[in-house]
């Protein structure tokens, strides 16, 4: 137990922190705060997946080859959970730059991000499949780390408002101050992932780096289709995530308040997240009644499915709010129950890697986990940019005052937009998911 809670906290602090504040706040920070245009935000995150093509699987290979006292892919936790907290604080701090400026600080902020991001999570990720053999406790490590994830992430959105109340004075002050505490509370929870941890198999090495192993990868049929279904089940959070703050801003009008409770976009996105944390630790049960991992996947995903192209016939009025979070809790019921079985899917593709090659690839297979996220979420975010600019939004900085300025051409168009970017453009992704992993080859 004392360690599955600790493999918990590293998701906690990259899933359910940083990971969820980027998907959710950043693109709506970026254009509403921090001051760049729709199209440097889009233009932003569309570089920094190019980016990750490269450093992703390269970081699984050498994660692979790492050897030291600590083992293998605990080290990179120890000794990067400081950068890692560091990074993202300066992030969400907004200097007193020019246009130019700050487009360089974003660019060059947000590309070490998303290096030291991987850093930590690729060998994250990897621990799974070196902490134990037993197909079961995969399900469980897995069970556990994403009722980490989804239950910081729950903490982390259902206090932003009332922190950013309590912090008072600017918007770029609130953010610049809540992304130091987030910073150092991901930090501590990162550094105690890797110290609470154990690697009990030892990976059969590749001794040199060649390129047969990325060979022998694109020859790997179950992790083509594994990596395709990653990036699908990011695409379709990452739709949601990036549109929630224009869906409260726009759509409703600012924030809704009800009885004393602040409804901001974060605080919506927040009955989502228990949810998921509930059926998360329900998903090894689940499993087992399916029957089979696949079967479970499916099963969950068309609920995903059903219930976002619900969403998109709720009427655009505050007055509808809890419909639009019932729809919310019933989507994450589907997305709780297949979010562990996809890491554990991974882990059960790198035993199938080993089998075949004679050498392990955890690490890589592990790194395009973490690249599917990341490419997933992030271009999804460069898409909500880039239909937004198209529907009629317009975000610029002004250059004399160095104020945001928000300009909407055609305020029904955009809300229209908004609404589908929210609904339909993720049923859409689900449907598609549906269909790769009913043809992913293992049957566990």
């Amino acid at each position: 137990m004392y360690e599955k809670i600790g493999y918990a906290l590293g998701d906690a602090a990259a899933g359910g922190i940083t990971w969820k504040v980027m998907s959710i706040a950043f693109p709506f920070f970026f254009t509403n705060v921090f001051g760049l245009t729709v199209a440097d935000t889009a233009t932003l995150m569309l570089v920094a997946r190019m980016f990750d093509v490269i450093t992703d699987p390269l970081m699984g290979s050498l994660a692979d080859r790492t050897r030291s006292r600590w083992g293998t892919y605990r080290p990179w936790l120890i000794f990067g959970a400081i950068p890692f907290g560091l990074i993202f604080a300066l992030l969400l701090y907004t200097p007193d730059f020019g246009p130019v400026g700050k487009r360089i600080y974003a660019y060059t902020l947000y590309l070490l991000m998303m290096a030291v991001y991987t850093a930590v999570n690729v060998p994250y990720g990897s621990l799974l499949g070196v902490m134990t053999d037993d197909d079961n406790e995969k399900n469980q490590f897995s069970s556990y780390r994403m009722v980490g994830a989804y239950a910081m992430g729950f903490v982390t959105l259902l206090s932003f408002p009332y922190l950013q109340k309590m912090v008072g004075g600017s918007n770029a002050h609130q953010y610049a101050v809540l992304g130091a505490g987030f910073g150092t509370l991901a930090a501590v929870m990162t550094l105690a992932c890797g110290l609470m941890t154990r690697e009990r198999l030892k990976p059969v090495m590749a001794e040199t780096f060649s390129m047969k192993q990325y060979a022998d990868l694109l020859r790997n049929k179950p992790w083509i289709y594994l990596t395709l279904i990653g990036i699908c089940t990011n695409f379709f959070n990452g739709f949601r995530y990036a549109v929630a703050g224009y869906l409260l801003e726009y759509c409703l009008h600012g924030n809704v308040t009800i009885s004393g409770l602040i409804i901001n976009y974060t605080v919506f996105m927040t009955f989502g997240e228990v949810t998921c944390m509930i059926f998360g630790a329900l998903s090894p049960a689940f499993t087992r009644w399916a029957g089979s991992k696949r079967r479970a996947f499916i099963i969950a995903a068309a609920i995903c499915a059903v219930s976002s192209v619900l969403f998109f016939f709720i009427p655009m009025q505050p007055a509808y709010i809890w419909a639009m979070i019932a729809i919310v809790v019933i989507t994450s019921v589907g997305i709780g129950l297949y979010s562990p079985l996809l890491w554990s899917m991974y882990a059960d593709v790198a035993d199938y890697a080993t089998e075949k090659n004679g050498t392990s690839s955890t690490g890589l297979i592990f790194s395009s986990g973490t690249m599917s996220q990341k490419f997933g979420s992030a271009i999804s975010g460069a898409l909500v940019a880039l239909l937004l600019g198209m529907a009629g939004f317009v975000s610029q900085t002004n250059e004399a005052t160095g104020e945001t300025v928000i300009t909407i051409t055609n305020a029904e168009a955009v809300n229209q937009m908004i609404w589908a970017i929210f609904s339909l453009f993720p049923a859409a992704i689900v449907l598609i998911m549906i269909y790769l992993i009913y043809k992913y080859p293992i049957r566990k």
